[in-house]
């Protein structure tokens, strides 16, 4: 059977314990939608931070699992036909657990489709979006004069807290039942209030069902851990 050793980025970042999935990650919002839903189905994992404002998820190690040079990734040593499989894309990953351990999709394939299409609203619309607002409110666009940009991506930000809140206008998760479509949504509305300090600007209160799906979400304990996993560098 293959081991890990098979994948160069083992040498860049050692496993302790080879016989776990391992998992190479930051704790940004996409970063940790895996991290959480490690902690959800409580699969054995090995986390390794990619510190990403060193450049490292650009290191040919990690592009050797990742072509596209961008955190997370994992590689499970119990693929689905026993040999070691290596993953990337957040979504991916996601479903790949799901599917893994039969947790957080459902089974009924409506349901299943339907989660998927909320997986991939926020891959599309969502990331890309309130990725965008932040480098205008945090980053290196926070200093241009010109603000029509920034102005672009604060309305469409509303734009899609709106399409979530109308979707969550009597519903408690995206689907139904708490799912992937959650996990990968929950790290990135989370941001907006945190990391980009965007509630005012965005009028978040005014999103009174994006609010209450946020505070349920982050009072699950494995919501709570995961946002940490990896642990940042002191």
């Amino acid at each position: 059977m293959p081991g890990l050793s098979a994948f160069p980025i083992t040498q860049r970042w050692p496993a302790s314990h080879p016989d776990r999935l391992q998992l190479y990650a930051a704790p940004t919002p996409n970063g940790v939608k895996v991290s959480i839903m490690l902690e959800e189905t409580g699969l054995a994992y090995e986390p390794h931070l990619i510190d990403i404002s060193n450049n490292e998820s650009k290191d040919p190690a990690f592009v050797s699992l990742n072509p596209n040079g961008r955190i997370p990734a994992i590689i499970d040593p119990e693929g689905p036909d026993g040999d070691p499989i290596g993953v990337w894309e957040s979504a991916a990953i996601l479903v790949y657990l799901a599917e893994k351990t039969g947790r957080l999709i459902p089974a009924a394939p409506a349901r299943r489709y339907e989660t998927l299409t909320w997986v991939f609203f926020q891959m599309s619309a969502i990331g890309p979006t309130f990725g965008q607002l932040g480098f205008f409110l945090r980053g290196g666009g926070k200093d241009y004069e010109d603000k029509r940009p920034r102005q672009r991506f604060v309305d469409e930000s509303k734009r899609l807290l709106a399409v979530l809140d109308r979707r969550l206008d009597g519903r408690d998760w995206i689907v139904d039942e708490y799912s992937i479509a959650d996990i990968t949504t929950l790290g990135w509305v989370n941001a907006l209030v945190g990391t980009y300090d965007a509630g005012d600007i965005l009028g978040l209160t005014s999103f009174s069902n994006v609010q209450a799906w946020l505070g349920r979400g982050l009072a699950r304990p494995a919501v709570q851990r995961g946002l940490n996993i990896p642990a940042r560098l002191a």
